[in-house]
This record gives structure tokens, C-alpha cells and sequence, in this order.
């Protein structure tokens, strides 16, 4: 198992609420992280016909076999009834960390841990594998990799399972496949799945772009309220982000288009028909992915650690746009993103004319060296995985 970022976060929820929760998309490590840190807890999964249907038919006698030790339930969105029992139990027992559950989040999973187990549980967010995890484990010699080789791969954990041998293009094809055909179907009740897959890749070519729903809806066929709710769909489901734009006015940042992520890059590759790194390497949309790959790796580092994901996007007059703003307690930190090797001072005019007090700016980009020029943070791609 490669070492997960989110094991002390897990583990500090786990003392503190009496159900654990540990959702984010299907096989990003989900039910690995869970059975590493509680190896001797009784495991049940939902998938198991058998088990769901006790747990459908009595769900009090279901719960009783984990009356020792508390336990592991996987897959909970298969039987999300089960979690109004859980909050009985929960109350009756007081014991943290007692139960531990797992799920492809989903409308209904969300709303019932939102409902049933309001205070009562703690909840991780697992993306795939960020860079700095990739780089724990010494045998897969990470920095012997390109940029290019990273992104076209992606962070799925089974690709970086040598027992399995799999090729990048192999599993993103059959994630496809599975997600369009099961999730989306008990998510929106698809009925064209060809018209939903055309959808997604639509999706793919706008990522690290502005969103206009009305534009992607009529490109696909559908309507500009249809796009909405399928873009809801992919962002419960953990496969896209969407980034709002930063104002003073808080109001405003709901009211303006936000900006389209995905969170893995080796499934965008798949979805833009990207068939290795050397293609990537001079692809279109080389710069695009990039921006998309720095953004899902900030964002795995604030999941990773319980943080509240308050990144946004700026843009100002003359089109002049900052990729990332990050709020906190320090105030504002503004990130610009470039893909070239080779930095070239306009990169920087954006960052030295943001129009309020920030902490020290960074440019994040597709060379090797880190340094400070005019007062900006200029980081390697390589930083975001603990090395300059």
C-alpha cells in the first residue's frame, strides 16, 4: 500500500466522532486506507448481495455483529437507509471511532450523512493518489518521471498496483465504462448513454476553462438546465471541480460562470483521446492540463488534511485572470500556472498587479528550478511533490 496523506486526518477524526465516513470516487483508496489503520475491525461489504440484503432486511440484527468491535461497512450508499440505525447506535454506544464507513458519494449518501448523523460523524474526503504520495514510495522512482508521464497516468491507485499491470489506457477505459453505465444511471437516471458519454468529453475539452452551461448543453444536445444537474452529478461524484470566481462581494461568486476541473488528469488524457505522454507532450491542451493537474494536486492536499477547499479564480479588467486564489486565515495567496519550462516575465504582471494585499505570490510551472524574481515564489512542478 502506498503510504496515504490523509491517514493522521482519518485517524484524528476517528478520536473525536463516533462514525467515520470516507468518501470520494470509486477506487481512490477508499477501503485500503480504512482496513490499513483498522486492521482488526470486523469488514462487511455492501456490494455482497448477501450482506446487502441483511442489511435491507434487518438492519438492527446487521449492526449487532460489529457490537464487539465496531466495524467497517463499505459501499454504505447501497443501503443509505442504513444510516438513520447508524445514528441510534452511535447514540446508544458513544464509543469513537466506533464505525467506520465508506462510499462513492452520491446525492442521496450525502444528504444522509448530512441528516441522519449531523454531529455524530467525521468525514475524509479521498481523492487518487497526489504526487507527494507517489513520491513516498521509493520503488516506483517518481522522480525519474516526466511531467508529462505523470499527467497521462493520473493518481489511481490500481496503476501503481505492479501485481495488476495495467496500462493507463486499459483502466481509465473501464472506469469509464463502469461510472456511465452504474453511477450515472442511479444518479441521474441517464437513459442515452451515449449521449451522456459525448457529454463528459465535452466536459474534458473545457477543463481549466470558464463554464458556460448553455454553450456545453447545446454542443451535446441537451438543454442548458439538463448540463447543470449532469455537472452536478460529476461533481458529487468526485470527477470534476468547479472553482468559482473570486470578488469582494461575496455574493458575486456564486452569481459568475466558475471554472471546470477534472480531478484526475489520466482520465482527462483518456477522455481528450490522448494515447501517451509523448503525444501529451504537444498536445493543444498541454496547457490546460497542466493547470488542471496543480489545481486537483492543491486540492488533494487540502482534503488531505481536513482544510475547507476555498480556492477561486480571479479575473479582473483587460482579461487579466490569477488561475488561483486561496483564502485563509493569513489572507489572500494568489498562484498564477504556466506549463512552460522557461519562464518568461509576463507571466509574472498578473500576480504584481493583483488589485489587493496578498501574501507573497507564486508561479507554479512546468520547469525544474524554484526561486524568488521580483517578489514572487517561482516553484517547480516538482515542489508539489516536497521537492525543489
Amino acid at each position: 500500500m502506498i503510504p496515504r496523506a490523509a491517514t493522521g486526518y482519518f485517524q484524528q477524526l476517528c478520536k473525536g466522532f463516533p462514525v467515520v465516513a470516507l468518501t470520494g470516487p470509486r477506487q481512490s483508496g477508499k477501503t485500503t486506507l480504512a482496513r490499513a489503520v483498522w486492521p482488526g475491525k470486523p469488514y462487511v461489504s455492501l456490494e455482497s448481495p448477501d450482506a446487502r440484503e441483511f442489511a435491507q432486511a434487518d438492519p438492527k440484527r446487521f449492526l449487532q455483529q460489529f457490537s464487539k468491535a465496531g466495524g467497517i461497512i463499505d459501499e454504505i450508499q447501497r443501503v443509505p437507509e442504513l444510516l438513520s440505525w447508524l445514528q441510534g447506535w452511535a447514540d446508544e454506544r458513544k464509543i469513537m471511532g466506533d464505525i467506520v464507513i465508506t462510499g462513492s458519494a452520491q446525492f442521496d449518501l450525502l444528504s444522509g450523512i448530512t441528516q441522519s448523523l449531523a454531529g455524530r460523524v467525521g468525514r475524509v474526503e479521498l481523492l487518487p493518489l497526489s504526487l507527494s504520495e507517489l513520491a513516498g514510495k521509493p520503488e516506483l522512482e517518481i522522480a525519474t518521471k516526466s511531467l508529462d508521464e505523470l499527467m497521462w497516468a493520473g493518481g489511481y491507485p490500481a496503476l501503481y498496483d505492479t501485481a495488476r499491470q495495467l496500462t493507463p489506457v486499459q483502466w481509465h477505459s473501464n472506469y469509464l465504462a463502469t461510472y456511465v453505465e452504474r453511477d450515472a444511471r442511479q444518479l441521474i437516471n441517464v437513459r442515452d448513454l451515449a449521449q451522456f458519454q459525448r457529454f463528459i468529453r465535452l466536459c474534458a475539452a473545457r477543463s481549466g476553462k470558464i463554464l458556460n452551461a448553455a454553450s456545453l448543453g447545446a454542443d451535446a444536445g441537451i438543454s442548458a438546465q439538463t448540463a447543470r444537474a449532469w455537472l452536478s452529478a460529476l461533481e458529487t461524484s468526485y470527477l470534476v471541480k468547479l472553482i468559482q470566481p473570486y470578488f469582494n462581494n461575496f455574493g458575486k461568486r456564486i452569481t459568475k460562470a466558475p471554472k471546470l476541473y477534472f480531478l484526475d488528469t489520466g482520465l482527462l488524457c483518456y477522455l481528450l483521446g490522448i494515447a501517451d505522454a509523448q503525444s501529451l507532450s504537444i498536445h493543444s491542451a498541454r496547457g490546460a492540463i497542466f493547470e488542471t493537474w496543480v489545481v486537483s494536486e492543491l486540492l488533494k492536499a487540502d482534503f488531505n488534511t481536513g482544510h475547507a477547499a476555498a480556492l477561486y479564480y480571479w479575473r479582473g479588467p483587460n482579461e487579466k485572470e490569477i488561475d488561483v486564489v486561496r483564502e485563509s486565515s493569513q489572507g489572500l495567496h494568489i498562484i498564477e500556472i504556466k506549463s512552460g519550462s522557461t519562464i518568461s516575465g509576463d507571466w509574472l504582471k498578473p500576480l504584481l498587479s493583483f488589485p489587493a494585499p496578498t501574501a507573497k505570490p507564486e508561479l507554479i510551472y512546468g520547469g525544474d528550478e524554484s526561486h524568488d524574481r521580483q517578489g514572487v515564489q517561482i516553484k517547480s512542478w516538482r515542489s508539489l511533490g516536497g521537492h525543489s
